[in-house]
């Protein structure tokens, strides 16, 4: 019997569009395999928001694979030794797997390229990091031409279907179970308003790609309200690779309207690989070598104060608060969550990349770190430090009473021109934790320091 072939899955967790399948299906039986790799030196140990959703889409795609005649092979540990005990258990000598951009999977490729013969694929960007150059031949630092680029090589090809049935090998190696894994949380249970707001995996991915294509032609006027649900939450869908970038490409593309505002979120994900490609250290490292010298405070009351929405500003602690229950955060109050930690309270940007890592069912290595460099003034391509945003003057302009109302229960009884910046509080509900204008003047004068 020919030898088995190896399909390597990491954020890829799907069988449609899925260009390692394709390539191992045509050289033999496939053995799909995922490896927890928590051990490799400077990898990333996952946040526990992702942990939980890698649970259910790992479950999703085993049953899928199933269906197929097949099933998925897990095991833990580093990848490039896993692998490598897989090859000689099975006999298999070839492995396929997407590319990656996170700097920990780079490195394990590598490794891996040492014990098999690794076949890297295209699949998880519109466009592969680090292949657009400018006309002096170097990767791109800025969205703008970066995307403006881009667009010059897009459309991506259309998406190829799932395979209806995988080709086995006569003997399956053995695999750890998924409850060996230890990705769900242990008591107290703080999932339970996860398993109401997702569906994780394949299906759950098309469902909602489906739920969001009669609504993407509005999607410039509608993104920024958080009452109303104007985004398309595939985010988290998008960073397990349960669905295709290229599939959402071609599903919305042709929605008319304001869809090329969407089309241009798709891009700054390939954007923000595209910078972590160029810089690896981009989560921990300023863009901006002048931010170094940032005089941040340590006020680990107020850290935690933001974390658990009680700063006394409403739209900010619904904010939280949503993070904490459901795993995600509206994207225009992510912004004005952010800001406000970096700006308000002048807390160093990267604890809320941590926190974000942490709680985010969607928690991207790449656009974590340039969404909290973008908002810090820190990065490459970022706003400018002294933009900062008033979360009392946000909040009313994108309409968020409904938001705060579901998310601030204390305030639910205010009028929609009070629960902003309500002037009579509930006792239950914290008074600001610093003024506007005082946190203004404070963030500005930090920053003078390193503009001296």
């Amino acid at each position: 019997m020919t030898e088995p072939v190896l399909v390597w899955l990491r954020q890829d967790l799907r069988l449609a569009d899925q260009a390692a399948f394709v390539a191992a299906m045509a050289q033999g039986p496939v053995i799909p395999v995922y490896v927890l790799d928590d051990d490799t030196p400077r990898h990333r140990r996952m946040g526990g928001a992702a942990r939980w959703w890698l649970h259910h889409s790992l479950a999703s795609l085993d049953k899928a694979l199933r269906d197929r005649g097949s099933r998925l092979v897990l095991r833990r540990g580093p990848a490039h030794e896993q692998l490598a005990a897989l090859c000689r258990e099975t006999g298999a000598r070839r492995i396929h797997a997407l590319a990656h951009a996170e700097p920990w999977w780079r490195n394990a490729e590598r490794a891996v390229a040492k014990a098999a013969e690794l076949v890297l694929h295209a699949g998880q960007y519109l466009i592969p990091p680090g292949t657009l150059r400018t006309g002096a031949g170097q990767p791109y630092r800025i969205y703008t031409p970066f995307w403006r680029a881009a667009l010059q090589q897009l459309p991506p090809a259309p998406p190829i279907a799932a395979p209806s049935r995988l080709d086995s090998p006569a003997a399956w190696p053995a695999s750890d179970s998924l409850d060996d894994l230890g990705l769900l949380p242990h008591a107290p249970d703080w999932a339970g308003g996860f398993r109401t707001t997702w569906t994780p995996g394949e299906d759950g991915a098309h469902d909602r790609l489906a739920r969001f294509t009669g609504k993407a032609a509005r999607y410039g006027e509608r993104r920024n309200l958080p009452s109303v649900e104007g985004t398309s939450r595939l985010s988290p869908h998008l960073h397990f690779g349960e669905i295709s970038v290229a599939a959402v490409w071609h599903a919305t593309a042709g929605s008319g309207g304001s869809v090329d505002t969407f089309l241009g979120e798709l891009g700054w994900r390939d954007y923000a690989a595209n910078v972590l490609w160029q810089f690896p250290d981009y989560a921990t490292a300023n863009g901006r070598a002048a931010f170094d010298h940032l005089p941040w405070r340590e006020a680990p009351a107020d850290l935690r104060a933001w974390q658990r929405g009680r700063t006394g500003y409403p739209i900010v602690d619904a904010g939280m608060r949503e993070l904490w229950a459901t795993g995600w955060m509206h994207n225009r109050v992510r912004m004005i969550a952010a800001s406000f930690l970096v700006k308000h309270l002048l807390i160093d940007w990267r604890e809320g990349e941590r926190w974000f890592w942490d709680t985010l069912v969607d928690a991207d290595h790449a656009a974590n770190a340039v969404n909290w460099q973008w908002t810090a003034g820190s990065g490459v391509d970022a706003n400018m430090f002294v933009r900062i945003m008033a979360p009392l003057t946000q909040s009313p302009k994108f309409d968020a009473a409904g938001y705060i109302r579901r998310w601030v229960p204390e305030l639910a009884q205010l009028s929609d021109a009070d629960i902003h910046d309500p002037a009579l509080r509930p006792r239950a509900y914290p008074a600001p934790i610093i003024g506007h204008v005082e946190a203004r003047a404070r963030a500005l004068a930090a920053h003078a320091v390193i503009k001296a």
